[in-house]
C-alpha cells in the first residue's frame, strides 16, 4: 500500500512538471465571476501561482453583483434584455466607479502575492444601439481591442486586468459584457486556455440533459465536450433554466471555432479549480476543444516507461498480467498509447495469431480519462487495423473487465478456440474468460 501511494505521488509530481512545461509562456485569460466569493484570496493566490510558473495570465473580473450594489444604494433602476443590462445615463459614472472598485481589488490581491498587474482601457465600443425597438442605452459591444498594447504589457511581465467597460473613438465609455470580453480577449490573443470561473454553477448531469455518447462521470460530471458534441449539448438543453451556463458555453464555442485552444468552465465555489485544470488531469470542470485534443499514436522506445508505469496499477490488482521492459521492446510494433499534452495516458496492444484471430491486450487507461471514452478510442482504433489485416475475429482475455467488453460487442466464447500459440500461455490458475468479436 506504501508503495503504491508513494507511485501515485510521483506520478502526480511527474504530470505538474510536464505540464509546467507544456505550458510554459502559454497565454490564459481567466473570467472571475465573483470576487465577493469566501474563496477569492485562493483563487488569486493560485492565479499567481500559476504566473510564477510562466504563464501569462489576463483577468477579467465580473461586476455585475458589485454593479448591483452600487446602482440600488443609489436607488437606480435597470432593466435585463437578452443579457445585457439597461440603464438610464445616470448611472453610467456610477456602473464605471462600480468595474473600476472590482478590478482594483482584483489587482490589490495581486500585490499582495507580489505579483503586478495593470487595470487599463485596452478596449474601443460602440453602443449595441436600438434592437427590435429597445433603446439598450449606454450598454455597449466591443468593437477593437488593442492587442499590440495588451502583448507589450504581458512582455513587461504585468497581469492585464479588464473592467467591464469600453470606449468609444470619442472617448464615451460603455457597460459592455465582461464574459463576452473574456472570449474576444482569448480570441484576439490567441490564448492557451480561457477560464470561466463560475459563483457556484457547474455543468452536471443532474440539471442537465446529457445526449447519447457523452462521456459523464460517475458523479454526473462532464468533463469535456468536443464542438460536435458541445453543439447537441447546447441543443438539448434549449429549454434548461440554467442560462447563465448555456451562454457561457456559446461562448465558449465560438472561442474554440476561432482558435482558442481550450477553454475551460470551472466551479469557482471549489477551491483549487485553476490549478488542477491546467497543471494535472484530475480537473474538476468541462473542458471546450476543439477535435485535435489528445491523439493515439503507435508507441516508441521511449515511451516504454511511462507505459510501464501507466500498467503498474492494473497489474497490482490483477486485472493486467506484469510485463517487463524487454517484452514490451519485443513487441512495440504491436503497442498504441494516447498521448494527451506529452503524457501517456492509455496504451493497448494488437497480438496477431495464424487461423486469422488477433488478439487486443494490455489495455490501461490513467484515471483522469477512465471517463472521456478514450478507451473506447483504443478499441476502434485497433479493431480496424485488425480488419485491414484481414483478422476474421478479435479475442481479449480478462479476468475483471467482461462487462466493459460486452458492451462493446465482445461475446463470450471458449477457451478452446484460442490459438495454439496463445492457449499454451493461458493458465487455468488465473482464469481468464475469454470474449471475441467476429469482423467478417
Amino acid at each position: 500500500m506504501a508503495d503504491n501511494i508513494r507511485i501515485e505521488k510521483a506520478q502526480r509530481i511527474r504530470d505538474v512538471i510536464r505540464y509546467v512545461d507544456r505550458f510554459k509562456n502559454a497565454v490564459v485569460v481567466i473570467y472571475l465571476d465573483d470576487i465577493d466569493s469566501p474563496l477569492f484570496s485562493s483563487h488569486i493566490r493560485d492565479i499567481a501561482l500559476i504566473k510564477k510558473a510562466g504563464l501569462h495570465v489576463l483577468i477579467v473580473p465580473g461586476s455585475r453583483s458589485r454593479i448591483d450594489e452600487v446602482l440600488s444604494a443609489s436607488h437606480i433602476s435597470w432593466t435585463m434584455q437578452n443579457g445585457v443590462r439597461v440603464t438610464a445615463h445616470e448611472a453610467m459614472p456610477l456602473i464605471k466607479m462600480a468595474a473600476f472598485d472590482v478590478s482594483n481589488t482584483v489587482m490589490t490581491s495581486l500585490a499582495a502575492n507580489r505579483i503586478s498587474a495593470v487595470i487599463g482601457n485596452w478596449v474601443r465600443s460602440r453602443a449595441i444601439g436600438v434592437l427590435d425597438g429597445k433603446d439598450y442605452g449606454d450598454a455597449g459591444e466591443i468593437d477593437k481591442l488593442e492587442t499590440d498594447a495588451i502583448r507589450t504589457v504581458l512582455a513587461d511581465g504585468f497581469v492585464p486586468i479588464f473592467p467591464c467597460i469600453g470606449w468609444s473613438r470619442t472617448g464615451k465609455p460603455y457597460n459592455i459584457s465582461s464574459p463576452a470580453l473574456a472570449k474576444e480577449v482569448a480570441v484576439q490573443l490567441q490564448a492557451d486556455k480561457l477560464f470561466f470561473v463560475t459563483s457556484g454553477d457547474d455543468i452536471n448531469a443532474s440539471h442537465f440533459t446529457v445526449p447519447p455518447g457523452i462521456a459523464v462521470t460517475e458523479t454526473g460530471e462532464i468533463p469535456a465536450l468536443n464542438l460536435g458534441e458541445l453543439d447537441s449539448f447546447i441543443d438539448a438543453n434549449a429549454n434548461s433554466e440554467s442560462g447563465k451556463i448555456l451562454s457561457l458555453l456559446r461562448l465558449a464555442k465560438s472561442a474554440c471555432a476561432s482558435g482558442v485552444a481550450r477553454t475551460h468552465i470551472v466551479n469557482g465555489a471549489l477551491d483549487g479549480v485553476l490549478p488542477c485544470e491546467i497543471f494535472s488531469g484530475l480537473g474538476s470542470g468541462t473542458m471546450i476543444y476543439s477535435e485535435n485534443y489528445g491523439g493515439i499514436r503507435a508507441m516508441q522506445t521511449e515511451d516504454i516507461p511511462a507505459v510501464l508505469s501507466l500498467m503498474r496499477p492494473f497489474v497490482a490488482s490483477g486485472k493486467l498480467l506484469p510485463r517487463s521492459d524487454a517484452e514490451l521492446l519485443e513487441n512495440a510494433d504491436d503497442y498504441i498509447v494516447y498521448e494527451l499534452d506529452g503524457g501517456i495516458r492509455a496504451c493497448a496492444a494488437l497480438h496477431f495469431y495464424d487461423a486469422h484471430q488477433a488478439e487486443i491486450a494490455a489495455v490501461a487507461v490513467d484515471e483522469s480519462c477512465a471517463n472521456i471514452g478514450v478507451g473506447p478510442k483504443l478499441i476502434e482504433f485497433l479493431l480496424k487495423k485488425a480488419k485491414r489485416e484481414r483478422s476474421e475475429s478479435v479475442f481479449i482475455l480478462t479476468t475483471q473487465a467482461a462487462d466493459w467488453f460486452e458492451n462493446l460487442g465482445f461475446v463470450p466464447d471458449d477457451i478452446g478456440t484460442l490459438p495454439e500459440k496463445r492457449k499454451e500461455k493461458w493458465s487455468p490458475n488465473r482464469g481468464s474468460k475469454l470474449y471475441r468479436l467476429k469482423l467478417q
